[in-house]
């Protein structure tokens, strides 16, 4: 619970202290803008305060890992991936996305605080704890201030503690341990298929080289 507020909180800074021209700068999702993956984070705000009130009653099917699941790499071809970059642009000025998801994202972190751990949620066709369900979100936001920051190397970086435990996260649910000489980070962005490995890096990898990238869904 402490880690969402902490990779939740220093994402939306991060969004927060952008210039209005990083704005029209590419993001580390391929075929969308910084803006566009602000949009975005507005819809996942609204998703947490929604699981968040969808209670339910049935035994957890999933957890914090088996959440996510191992998809294949996006086609573009997704309505709402395709919607998104329209979403974004209607909002014109930078400030009004700003506005948006520090008014949505400031609620989804203050439900998130006052979630009950232990209380069972619904999402997806899925049911988890809140606990589950927000520690798996650690992951979704610190893959995403990555995008964030891929085009901007003055922008703020995620929090250490956050970066290693999705680093944890990614090589729980891929079962799959990342090389020691890989920082949280590369592991993450290798790993995802956000970078590609250096020469050095595919070396480390060794077979594991050929299943990447583990793309989440």
């Amino acid at each position: 619970m402490d880690l969402f507020s902490r990779s939740w909180t220093a994402l939306r800074a991060a969004v927060a202290e952008l210039p209005d021209e990083d704005f029209e700068r590419p993001s580390g999702c391929r075929g969308w803008l910084v803006r566009d993956l602000v949009c975005h984070l507005v819809i996942d705000a609204q998703d947490v305060l929604i699981t968040l009130v969808t209670p339910a009653d049935a035994e957890p099917t999933v957890n914090a890992a088996t959440y996510w699941q191992l998809v294949e790499p996006p086609t573009g071809e997704d309505p709402l991936d395709a919607l998104i970059p329209r979403l974004a642009a209607a909002y014109g000025e930078p400030r009004w996305l700003k506005f948006h998801l520090d008014d949505v994202g400031s609620a989804a972190g203050r439900a998130a605080e006052l979630a009950d751990p232990a209380v069972r949620v619904s999402t997806r066709d899925e049911v988890l704890t809140a606990g589950d369900y927000l520690s798996a979100y650690v992951l979704e936001w610190t893959l995403h201030h990555l995008d964030l920051i891929a085009h901007l190397p003055s922008a703020a970086q995620p929090p250490a503690e956050t970066l290693a435990a999705a680093r944890a996260a990614l090589e729980q649910i891929t079962g799959t341990p990342f090389p020691a000489s890989f920082s949280d980070q590369d592991a993450l962005l290798v790993g995802t298929g956000r970078r590609t490995p250096t020469g050095a890096e595919q070396a480390a990898l060794g077979d594991l080289a050929a299943k990447l990238p583990f793309v989440l869904g």
